[in-house]
């Protein structure tokens, strides 16, 4: 026979009352709508401007619209053709590879540079801070046909301060040098370009994530014995990276879709050398009347920029998890 041992608390004895089920609480369906309703009239705005003409974009690629059946008002529809011509001119696969490299390094150079500049504005003293940031302001705020002019001069063969400079100096091999000989110097002066524009964005916002890492916690890391590297990686690196994310993805959407910059310096020269992707579609399209193909082109880099987007949406997403 079993014995049941039943154990009763003194009198006085705070007694532990486990919780109980917590009762979730039903918005009502109003409330709960109301924040998409508020969204609408913006959603709605941003279809109209950036969706129908992508739709139209895709459309026209599945057509065969040269100069003269836009003048006619004819639809060919042609299916892939367009994409099928594309995708097998050698050309292409050559412009996009010299396109992801040239974005890659723009980007690379852009984000390291930036964070340098924003690194070094913290530990600068006040008077030189604003000065350094007053000149990456005006460098900033510059028209970029303005600073392209600027830089076409700095590189000019003949006339340029590049080159009298260097023969200054004592390097008299760079009388009369051409910086624009190659597709690869041409393209690392177009890089130059993107970088004076593209650096004092990134290093203000990385700079207003330096600044929201308290003091107190570099000066605690200090007396812990840490070493310049170790409190970055302790105290600036979490404040830094979700802005380094965004300022990547940012970077990339704006270096991949340079047009300006290299259509100003040589027209995507010499021999096509420089030639990028949105040039690529400039001349298909506005140039030679091809629109069909330039739509096409135009389709395939939207494939690309949406991919990226894709992946920084996931890491977003990933990293307010990760935060919970």
């Amino acid at each position: 026979m079993t014995s049941t041992v039943t154990t009763v608390a003194p009198a006085g004895t705070p007694q532990a009352v486990r919780p109980g089920p917590r009762r979730r609480v039903r918005r009502p369906l109003s409330e709960l709508a109301l924040p998409y309703l508020m969204l609408a009239p913006a959603v709605l705005v941003l279809v109209a401007l950036l969706g129908w003409p992508a739709l139209q974009v895709l459309g026209i690629s599945f057509r065969k619209l040269d100069l003269g059946e836009l003048v006619r008002g004819e639809v060919v529809w042609v299916g892939f053709d367009n994409y099928t011509e594309i995708l097998s001119d050698p050309e292409f696969w050559v412009i996009g590879l010299r396109t992801v490299v040239f974005t890659a390094a723009c980007v690379a150079c852009t984000v390291l540079i930036g964070l340098g500049v924003a690194v070094l504005m913290r530990h600068l003293s006040p008077a030189v801070r604003i000065a350094l940031q007053v000149s990456l302001v005006l460098a900033w705020a510059t028209p970029i046909i303005a600073t392209t002019t600027v830089f076409q001069w700095i590189f000019d063969q003949q006339y340029g301060i590049l080159n009298k400079t260097l023969v200054a100096l004592g390097f008299d091999s760079f009388q009369g040098h051409s910086w624009f000989a190659s597709g690869t110097s041409t393209l690392t002066v177009i890089g130059l370009l993107i970088l004076w524009q593209a650096v004092p964005f990134v290093a203000f916002t990385l700079y207003a994530g330096l600044l929201s890492a308290s003091r107190d916690l570099y000066e605690a890391a200090s007396i812990d014995g840490a070493s310049p590297w170790q409190a970055f990686q302790a105290v600036s690196w979490p404040a830094l990276r979700p802005l380094l994310t965004m300022v990547v993805f940012l970077s990339v959407l704006w270096d991949f879709k340079v047009f300006t910059q290299v259509w100003a310096i040589r027209q995507g020269g010499p021999d096509g050398e420089s030639t990028t992707l949105p040039v690529l579609l400039y001349l298909k399209g506005i140039s030679g009347s091809h629109f069909g193909l330039a739509a096409a082109v135009a389709v395939l880099m939207l494939i690309v920029l949406v991919a990226v987007t894709w992946r920084y949406l996931r890491l977003l997403v990933r990293s307010q998890e990760s935060e919970l």
